[in-house]
């Protein structure tokens, strides 16, 4: 691309050459070669300019997003990319810009595989891109923050839970919850933890496995005894592990699980009769799930990130409608591709269009506090936790007929993780 100081150049040159000449003629040259070098000047001092664009379109942004098109996490992923898309609208007033530089966004699928995932951000990062969003699952945001550092760009995670997100590296942000906000949604349920007996219910697998190990940590740490029951992920036959569950009579059951036997184990509890012993709390996932509790479902204490409608914030409001007049219906983690288009956009603002700088745009972030969809919203700036609310959550009804409501709203300081030290 042709620099866009060659003006300048060519003017200096001209006031050089005009200058052995004599009298009127000589500084007549001398004045014109003055007005092409302020010309040329102010070519050169507007930042971003694109002389192939013949000196007035300015450079864009490059952001590149990689995340679940496709893949188990696929649902996940249209809603956050849904999500971004209302939220780019909203934080640039529908320009789609920032000081004339237009957010260009390039869109890789990871299909949820981490291998995938770390080609992807390499490839866009050699494009030049200096900011990356994304990751719909845990295991590829723990793999793509790592890239980001060692090659010193922005990086913000989505709807990736993992703890260990928080605090990976000075470059790596999150724009949705982490696994400790929701471990204290559902100590919330019992108060003091302390001298109360907790049960988690499982899949004997990573997911289960992490689960217990956070409730160990969490509920644990404030006197809790904590158990397990852990059922094989190929099971299918749950009532003896419902069985167990309602044998160890819990002040909280608490329940974790994925898959196509939910619905299963559902029914299995409530012929068990465990909701009558015992609080059971779970997380409300993405509206499509609500059938799978049957009639269970209005005896089980939700922990909750979001759903539509939950906040009844403006900007909720507003992400709403842009969703909606798009053909999508907001759901749990459309507010993560929403909050990430804000970060982004912040970040850029306040380097005046500019994403050369990322140990800039990581300063614009630490620390800032926003109206978020879910309300008030904070980056801790020691580690990048994003802080926010959590719900209460209670379904009424069952099957399609099946709807949540608030039962109550944790403020981000009820819900707040402990710092973590930033390890790089």
């Amino acid at each position: 691309m042709r620099s866009s100081t060659a003006p300048t150049r060519t003017a200096s040159g001209a006031s050089v050459g005009a200058a052995g000449a004599a009298g009127p003629a000589r500084r007549l040259a001398a004045l014109a070669a003055c007005v092409l070098l302020a010309a040329g000047c102010a070519e050169a001092g507007t930042a971003g300019t694109n002389a192939a664009d013949g000196g007035g379109a300015k450079s864009p942004v490059k952001v590149g997003l990689v995340y679940s098109r496709t893949g188990p996490l696929a649902a996940y992923g249209k809603q956050y990319l849904e999500g971004f898309k209302a939220g780019l609208s909203y934080a640039t007033k529908g320009s789609g810009a920032v000081d004339g530089h237009r957010i260009e966004i390039e869109e890789q699928d990871d299909a949820g595989d981490p291998a995938k995932a770390v080609s992807a951000a390499k490839d866009l990062i050699g494009k030049g891109h200096k900011i990356l969003a994304g990751s719909t699952a845990s295991g590829v945001a723990l793999q793509v923050g790592p890239i980001a550092a060692q090659n010193k760009v922005l990086f913000i995670s989505g709807p990736a839970a993992a703890d260990k997100v928080t605090g990976l590296n000075k470059y790596t942000f999150r724009s949705g919850r982490q696994s400790y906000q929701d471990i204290r949604t559902a100590a919330s349920f019992i108060g003091d933890a302390k001298g109360s007996k907790v049960t988690v219910l499982a899949q004997d697998n990573a997911f289960g496995q992490a689960n217990v190990a956070a409730v160990k940590a969490v509920l644990g740490a404030q006197g809790a005894t904590v158990d397990a029951v852990l059922a094989p992920p190929s099971a299918t036959d749950l009532t003896p592990f419902a069985t167990q569950a309602r044998t160890a009579k819990p002040d909280l059951l608490f329940v974790a699980w994925a898959g196509d036997t939910s619905a299963a184990l559902w029914t299995a509890l409530n012929q068990q009769d465990v909701f009558a012993e015992t609080k059971v709390v779970t997380g409300l996932d993405l509206a499509a799930s609500y059938p799978l509790f049957g009639p269970a479902g209005e005896k089980i204490s939700f922990l909750n990130h979001y759903f539509g409608g939950a906040a009844g914030t403006p900007v909720e409001k507003a992400m709403d409608e842009a969703v909606t007049a798009a053909g999508g219906k907001s759901d749990i983690f459309t507010p993560d591709g929403f909050t990430a288009a804000q970060l982004i956009v912040h970040a850029v603002e306040a380097n005046h269009g500019s994403a050369d700088d990322t140990s800039a745009l990581v300063k614009a972030l630490e620390g800032w506090s926003f109206d978020g969809v879910k309300g008030r919203t904070t980056v801790r700036a020691e580690d990048h936790a994003l802080l926010q609310p959590m719900f209460q959550v209670k379904l009424t009804g069952n099957g399609a007929a099946a709807r949540p409501s608030v039962a109550r709203t944790l403020t981000a300081d009820e819900v707040a993780p402990p710092v973590t030290p930033m390890a790089g």
